[in-house]
């Protein structure tokens, strides 16, 4: 049996494109998880089609409270707004599979009158007795006989448990040597031998379905043309297979993708929260406090990315558009993306590569887009900004030097605060009292300015330096420390520009006496 889907190359032109991601509710939203966002996102926005977010909460055991509103934020911060959702509503409601519930018995019942699915009743302690009895134990075509169903009970045994409320679920029946195939849009064709795969769990026994059922019913009513998440679903494949086979939909089955796993850096395996821990870097979209522990894993917004840059990077990780380009917007995304440019292989992380999008992503950004950030990072710092024209020159002359948005405190602070310590060590060995009388005559020479821009203080500056028979190299580490504190910062006659005549005067006096006593 083979699944051929060739026709769906052309499906914009067949059916209105729409896509969806499902996430469970469980904790924080890995960047594999954004990404698998942003791909989807994308296809729908080129072929002008919808984007659903649809939250699978059916395993009421790992429900995390807080995390659905943790993910709508997440894609709110990146921009990836959903057509459909929970919150924005949409033809299709309810969005979360919970309020779904009801519905899914309808077609595991289906599932059960054609034979394709069966109770089973066997209790936790006999599936655990025979994982123990079996190595590797799969509830399948090898053991079902075995088991407690009603495959192996009459139909009698099966009515009185049923009527008697003994706890049981719902399996599907997966058929025996056979071969499924379906063209992934990424890999091809990709094929499966049934007999290696155990018949998976439909139904559960407090009536809410498992994925794999849910997945299956929702995108059809949902009417998903394309189907797109993450390469460790791929096992599960010949199962929704045989679902929308077994229901009477395989006409209307969404196309596949399967994405490739973002690497440790290393690239052995997947890239998981304890590599984030291990080597220092974060794995979630932005911070993530469980409610249960308390335990605060860091996220890519706090510390200090552009939601641009960090769409840009994910973006990167496993597609590229044929060029040398590495920075797009989300309009360029949107335009160039296509499925063929996703790569098979898996891509490794680095970190130091997503800071190289961040730094260029501050650089690019007007000072309007980047203000109101900015502002952020030193209100955590006890400024707060009365003068916007100010602040706006502060983030002109420092940008291009800030790697991450918190940078915009060290790299910037001296605009707002006097330096609280000097690195006098730097310039002590070769400091003499030549140097204290040009600064002195500087000092002079600010207070009779009448002008106070940079271009007449650096004129200054060095015609006093000509006049004193120094060189101005010598002169320009000095001047800088008195000002910022250390080897550091924009132009330095920027700088005093900036902060203006009395505070570089007092900046000045500052330094002169440390360094004469």
């Amino acid at each position: 049996m083979v699944f051929d889907l060739c026709s769906y190359i052309f499906y914009p032109t067949m059916k209105k494109v729409r896509v969806r991601f499902a996430p469970s509710p469980t904790g924080g939203l890995h960047l594999g998880g954004v990404r698998t966002v942003l791909f989807n996102y994308l296809f729908a926005k080129h072929h002008g089609g919808e984007f659903v977010l649809r939250i699978e909460d059916t395993d009421q055991t790992r429900y995390v409270e807080g995390a659905e509103e943790y993910i709508m934020e997440c894609l709110d911060w990146c921009g990836l707004k959903p057509d459909e959702s929970p919150v924005a509503g949409g033809p299709f409601v309810p969005y979360r599979q919970s309020e779904r519930k009801p519905m899914y018995l309808e077609y595991a019942e289906k599932l059960l009158s054609a034979g394709h699915a069966y109770y089973a009743f066997d209790t936790p302690e006999q599936l655990d007795a025979k994982r123990k009895e079996i190595p590797n134990f799969q509830y399948g075509q090898a053991f079902r006989n075995e088991m407690v169903n009603s495959l192996t009970l009459t139909d009698v045994e099966v009515k009185e448990y049923l009527e008697r409320g003994v706890p049981h679920v719902i399996r599907i029946k997966m058929p025996a040597n056979e071969t499924i195939s379906f063209t992934d849009m990424i890999r091809g064709e990709v094929s499966f031998d049934t007999t290696l795969v155990d018949d998976k769990v439909l139904l559960k026994a407090d009536g809410m379905p498992t994925y794999h059922l849910a997945v299956v019913v929702d995108d059809y009513l949902m009417k998903i043309s394309h189907a797109f998440r993450g390469e460790e679903w791929l096992p599960s494949a010949p199962v929704h297979l045989l679902l929308w086979k077994y229901l009477g939909w395989e006409a209307e089955m969404p196309e596949w993708a399967h994405l490739p796993l973002i690497l440790k850096p290393e690239g052995n395996g997947k890239l998981s929260k304890r590599d984030g821990d291990r080597l220092g870097f974060p794995v979630y979209a932005m911070n993530w406090t469980d409610p249960k522990t308390g335990d605060l894993t860091r996220g890519f917004r706090e510390l200090g990315f552009l939601p641009q840059a960090f769409v840009n990077m994910l973006a990167m990780l496993g597609w590229n558009d044929g060029t040398e380009q590495e920075i797009f917007t989300m309009d360029e995304l949107i335009e160039k993306f296509s499925m063929e440019r996703v790569s098979k292989a898996g891509a490794k992380f680095d970190f130091e590569k997503a800071k190289w999008f961040n730094a260029e992503w501050i650089k690019r950004s007007e000072v309007e887009g980047l203000r109101l950030m900015v502002e952020e990072v030193l209100e955590k710092n006890s400024i707060t900004v009365t003068d916007q024209d100010y602040l706006d020159k502060v983030i002109a002359l420092v940008k291009d030097r800030c790697v991450l948005l918190t940078d915009f405190w060290p790299q910037a602070s001296f605009f707002f605060r006097r330096p609280a310590e000097l690195d006098i060590s730097a310039v002590k060995p070769k400091w003499n009292d030549d140097k204290t009388t040009f600064f002195e005559h500087l000092l002079t020479k600010i207070a009779a300015s009448p002008n106070w821009n940079a271009t007449d203080l650096e004129n200054d500056f060095k015609v006093l330096a000509e006049e004193k028979a120094i060189k101005v190299g010598e002169l320009m580490l000095p001047f800088r420390i008195m000002l910022v504190g250390g080897k550091f910062g924009p132009a330095v006659f920027d700088i005093a520009a900036l902060i203006g005549k009395e505070e570089t005067a007092e900046r000045v006096n500052k330094f002169l006496t440390l360094v004469n006593e």
